[in-house]
């Protein structure tokens, strides 16, 4: 299976609920996520994954279904979560990297302008 095909294919499964975390959307709610939603859940997602050590953790930006502009924010924060880490422990990094993500992913309107193979949530 190629690596886009694979990429579109985890990220659909994550952003329904069958990746089993709350990266999916509200089934009660009648309106599709918008890109800062998606852009949130995503880069959450994924950090959190990194910072426990989960099992998809080490697949790239690709992979991951990022935008360009999304995989920037998303090392920004998983890079302060860490120092929070350290400092804080993993529950407390955790949070503040879903707040972070959800500030940041809203400043930059979804961060979806800079990658040529990104679409609109249909």
């Amino acid at each position: 299976m190629r690596a886009p095909l694979r990429a579109w294919l985890l990220t659909a499964a994550l952003l329904c609920g069958c990746g089993g975390s709350a990266a999916g959307p509200d089934p009660q709610s009648p309106e599709p996520a918008s890109p800062v939603q998606l852009c949130t859940k995503l880069i959450s997602y994924w950090a959190e994954q990194d910072l426990t050590g989960g099992k998809w953790a080490g697949l790239d930006w690709e992979q991951k279904g990022l935008s360009n502009e999304q995989y920037a924010l998303y090392s920004d924060i998983v890079q302060a979560a860490r120092a929070e880490q350290r400092r804080h422990g993993t529950d407390a990094a955790l949070a503040w990297l879903r707040h972070r993500s959800a500030e940041r992913c809203k400043a930059a309107n979804g961060a979806t302008g800079s990658s040529e193979n990104w679409r609109p949530p249909t």
